[in-house]
């Protein structure tokens, strides 16, 4: 991963550069896919008062200023990741939770078509991949026990 200069890209969106935000920006991109909770044990060892609620404020404030993006994976927490720049999409393992980036396939946003009788004018198409990742996948061959059970 690049290192990201974050100071420059807080205050070029009109926010106070601060420890919590960087360790968060910091926490967020080096594991993205995580939800809150996951972001906060990680910001806790580099800041070990923040609260899980500051975390969540933070984690707001970023997305609302596109520096992060939420994800919302079905039936699970959000999630949290540095890409933004793009419409990309989400495939996850059913079997380990495991959330990998897709590129649009079409390039830019949106890369799907709302239909036009919605009256709508669409920014984001979300698509959410759903399937075994290449790992989940082996230890099924390894066990066919497994896929009878």
């Amino acid at each position: 991963m690049t290192q990201q200069d974050w100071p420059t890209q807080l205050r070029e969106r009109g926010l106070r550069v601060t420890r919590q935000r960087l360790a968060v920006l910091e926490a967020v991109h080096a594991q993205p896919h995580r939800p809150a909770e996951s972001v906060h044990s990680t910001v806790a060892e580099q800041l070990p008062d923040i609260t899980v609620q500051s975390v969540y404020t933070v984690l707001h404030d970023l997305s609302a200023k596109d520096l992060i993006r939420r994800f919302d994976p079905p039936g699970a927490a959000a999630c949290y990741e540095t890409r933004t720049e793009d419409n990309h999409h989400h495939a996850i393992c059913t079997r380990c939770g495991r959330i990998e980036d897709v590129d649009c396939v079409h390039g830019e946003a949106p890369c799907l078509e709302a239909p036009a009788s919605l009256g709508m004018s669409i920014d984001v198409a979300d698509v959410v991949f759903r399937g075994l990742c290449a790992a989940c996948r082996q230890t099924q061959a390894e066990s066919p026990a497994s896929v009878a059970a």
